[in-house]
C-alpha cells in the first residue's frame, strides 16, 4: 500500500496534534502583529479568540490525537 497500512492513523494523528496546539496556543498567546508594522498602525490590536470554541477545539484535537494514538499502539 502506498505509503503505509497506518496512513490514516498517522494524519490523523498529525491533524489532531496540530489542532490541539494551535487552539492552545491561541488562548495563550493570541497573535500580535509586529511593532512599527502597517498593520500594527492601521489595524490596532488583534482581538482575542473566543475562549470557548478554541478550547473545545483543542478538546476535539486531543481526543483525536489520543485516539489516532491507541490505533497505532493497538494495530
Amino acid at each position: 500500500m502506498f505509503l503505509g497500512e497506518d496512513l490514516i492513523a498517522w494524519l490523523l494523528l498529525a491533524l489532531g496534534g496540530a489542532l490541539f496546539v494551535g487552539n492552545v496556543l491561541a488562548v495563550i498567546k493570541p497573535p500580535t502583529p509586529p511593532a512599527g508594522s502597517v498593520e500594527a498602525a492601521v489595524e490596532g490590536p488583534v482581538p482575542r479568540p473566543p475562549l470557548v470554541r478554541s478550547l473545545s477545539f483543542a478538546l476535539l484535537g486531543l481526543v483525536a490525537a489520543v485516539w489516532a494514538l491507541a490505533t497505532l499502539i493497538a494495530g
